[in-house]
């Protein structure tokens, strides 16, 4: 008798419990705005384990293909460093250095000016329908640059080809700012641009076996890196239509309920992203009064012109140092493979610790020394050595960076307008890099990228962190707390990174 009391005591206080529950559950959905949580039933431990099955689902679905687009992105418009040393400049009626240096800034210029506009276009059409689109664009010129025959030819193939590919670095950031919290998207993002250091090896290593195509059909060896790679990116775009996925709301990979739940934890990490936006004007005009994108824009700089200028002219940097120019494409590949470890490394730590600036601050010092090896000496062990330096104080910063700026702004179409406007300006400082590196020992263009390193990624880090940290302080201390009185939370959260209640990222 006492038993089964005890059992129907049990189960009452349970069906209670879970009522409560639901309740509780209820009340926070109405408040906040949330879809309703299937799993409200659950403990917290299974709860946490379907978690951690669907962002493994989420990983194994979106990163992997995402990093091969981007390693072919790269390795497209770099590969031409490559070519460079195996001569492009004498083939192409002997082109002087300014010409060359011109059909590398040409590419900067469409990139740059077309990346602010992509990814209000990837929003609007659809990430997969958007990216395989520009991919097949840029693999076909790329494709077509094999057949140039004069510099004018040349000029127009990179303009094309940075005209096509303006939509995918920035919008494939914003992409995955859409699918992760502030504290996963670090070391995605470190993941997916590590792809540009594992180009720059794989590029190396493709390139020593791709010239020795010579002769075949009457081509160049130069010419079959551009066309057999282009061919390649105009097959991975087609192969793109049934595996880039849209946005949460409507991927077709995920069930309703998975759905749901991705909604649910983006939205309790304060983001709206991953829910249907319409585009207004204002959300431009949001981005250009914010200044967190005019500081994103100068870090991004420092770190994006030493970039190009590091993966443009490191075979030519090498082959200066006194080696042939086959091996001078294979001793650029470890410079690269160990920036990718540590790019992956730095998203990991950053993600963790929640301290991007600092990441930042501390890896540019390893830039600075690298480059400072390259400016002072003439020892080729040395300066080698010091590749290896640069390359960690530029790769994971262009990351971090991202990340940084990605975890600082709330809002689609808003984070969407602020990363193309700091990629963007970023890349049209690919602009100097072009042209710093004239004349052997590259005296100018070493002193150019430490300059670019000390004053706008270590100066520009210190001072947006110092930013970031004193309007936090002022936000716990309730000093923003006005600006929401009399605001429903709907009202509320129109305001985005503007909520008292938003702390960034520091």
């Amino acid at each position: 008798m006492n038993s089964n009391e005890d059992v129907k005591t049990e189960g009452s206080r349970s069906s209670g419990e879970k009522g409560n529950a639901d309740l509780v559950e209820t009340q926070t959905s109405a408040v906040y705005g949330l879809p309703p949580d299937p799993d409200a039933h659950l403990s917290e431990e299974e709860r946490a384990a379907i978690d951690r099955k669907l962002l493994w689902k989420l990983d194994l679905t979106l990163i992997p293909w995402l990093c091969i687009l981007y390693l072919l992105a790269f390795l497209d418009r770099t590969n031409i460093g490559n070519a460079k040393i195996d001569g492009l400049q004498k083939d192409l009626n002997n082109m002087s250095t300014g010409r060359y240096n011109a059909t590398l800034s040409i590419f900067f210029v469409s990139y740059s000016v077309f990346e602010p506009l992509t990814n209000v276009l990837l929003k609007k059409m659809r990430p997969s329908k958007f990216i395989p689109l520009i991919m097949i664009a840029w693999g076909l010129c790329m494709t077509f640059m094999g057949f140039v025959n004069n510099w004018s030819g040349l000029m127009a193939a990179r303009w094309f080809l940075g005209l096509a590919e303006a939509g995918l670095f920035p919008g494939i950031n914003y992409y995955l700012s859409c699918w992760y919290k502030r504290s996963e998207f670090g070391i995605r993002a470190a993941i997916f641009f590590s792809a540009a250091a594992i180009s720059g090896s794989f590029g190396g290593l493709l390139a020593a076996a791709i010239v020795n195509m010579k002769g075949l059909g009457g081509l160049q060896g130069w010419q079959w890196i551009f066309i057999l790679e282009g061919i390649a990116t105009v097959l991975f775009g087609v192969a793109s239509y049934s595996l880039v996925h849209d946005f949460p709301d409507e991927a077709k990979f995920l069930s309703t309920v998975d759905r749901s739940r991705v909604i649910r934890r983006l939205k309790m990490d304060q983001q709206s992203s991953a829910e249907h936006e319409e585009w207004k004007m204002e959300y431009f005009w949001k981005a250009m009064k914010d200044y967190k994108m005019w500081l994103g824009m100068v870090i991004y700089m420092g770190c994006d012109m030493p970039l190009y200028a590091f993966s443009l002219f490191l075979p030519s940097i090498i082959k200066d140092l006194g080696y042939t120019s086959t091996r001078a494409q294979l001793l650029s590949v470890p410079p690269y493979a160990i920036a990718a470890v540590v790019t992956i490394l730095i998203g990991f730590i950053a993600d963790r610790t929640r301290q991007r600036g600092l990441c930042n601050i501390v890896m540019s010092c390893f830039g600075i020394v690298g480059f400072a090896m390259l400016l002072g000496s003439r020892d080729p062990h040395v300066m080698y050595a010091g590749t290896y330096i640069g390359a960690l104080g530029i790769y994971p910063c262009i990351s971090n960076t991202i990340s940084w700026v990605s975890n600082n702004i709330e809002g689609s179409y808003k984070r969407g307008v602020v990363l193309g406007f700091v990629i963007g300006w970023g890349n049209l400082n690919g602009l100097v890099s072009s042209n710093i590196y004239q004349k052997v020992p590259y005296v100018s263009g070493h002193a150019t990228v430490m300059a670019y390193m000390i004053v706008c990624l270590l100066g520009g880090s210190l001072t947006l962190r110092f930013l970031l940290s004193r309007e936090n302080n002022v936000r716990k201390a309730g000093k923003r707390d006005h600006w929401v009185e009399g605001l429903s939370h709907e009202e509320a959260e129109i305001l985005g990174d503007k909520r008292p209640d938003f702390f960034y990222t520091l």
